[in-house]
């Protein structure tokens, strides 16, 4: 009776990945991993976040959120804020400004995928009238996300919630990226991660900032 060696080739191929899977997930990579995959698919341009036409009559969303809070009530009114240097902002200081805010988590693969276009377009759209809020909402403390943001060298401004969630904020999904007017009015709103370092959403920022 011949003895059968054991060879890697008898291990399946599910529990090969399983295995590589846990080492991804102990080790915490699980996140990067995934994130570089999904950047991958942003990178064919099939996500490409979806704004209004530049001089486009106010969207549904715009409408909707003006019969909620009134025409003179900035979105996020009374939201405060704290920056990666502990100093609260109030939300309402950016009222004047075009508000580019994207919600996001250090453990969330779609947000670490889309981060890398978001730091392209903070860097061409450069402007005193546009203002970018990346609103970390881990759990962790802002030491974890302080981290994860130098390990990245990220330099768009990065900030955490002081203060309770804005209603018109919430979400189903993470990420979640909000445009705001400079009269405080949500105008766009992306729900999953997108591309939003091309031409369309260039124009639209500048569009605003013109009105």
């Amino acid at each position: 009776m011949s003895k059968h060696k054991f060879s890697i080739k008898d291990i399946p191929g599910w529990a090969v990945m399983l295995a590589i899977f846990g080492i991804l997930y102990l080790t915490g990579l699980h996140t990067e991993a995934i994130g570089q995959v999904q950047r991958l698919l942003l990178a064919t341009g099939i996500k490409n976040a979806d704004v209004p036409e530049p001089g486009a009559v106010a969207s549904a969303t715009e409408i909707a959120e003006t019969a909620a809070t009134g025409s003179s009530v900035m979105a996020g009114a009374g939201f405060q804020m704290a920056g990666l240097d502990g100093k609260p902002v109030a939300f309402e200081s950016l009222k004047g400004k075009v508000i580019f805010m994207n919600i996001w988590t250090t453990w969330c693969p779609p947000c670490v995928a889309e981060m890398p276009n978001i730091q392209k377009l903070y860097e061409k759209v450069g402007s005193d009238k546009i203002a970018f809020v990346m609103l970390s909402v881990d759990e962790g403390g802002m030491e974890k996300v302080k981290k994860f943001i130098d390990k990245k060298g990220f330099t768009f401004p990065v900030y955490m919630p002081a203060s309770q969630f804005p209603q018109e904020f919430y979400s189903n999904s993470i990420p979640t990226t909000f445009i705001i007017s400079a009269e405080g009015k949500i105008v766009a709103k992306q729900e999953g991660m997108a591309d939003y370092d091309n031409k369309e959403v260039r124009d639209f920022l500048q569009s605003m900032v013109k009105k």
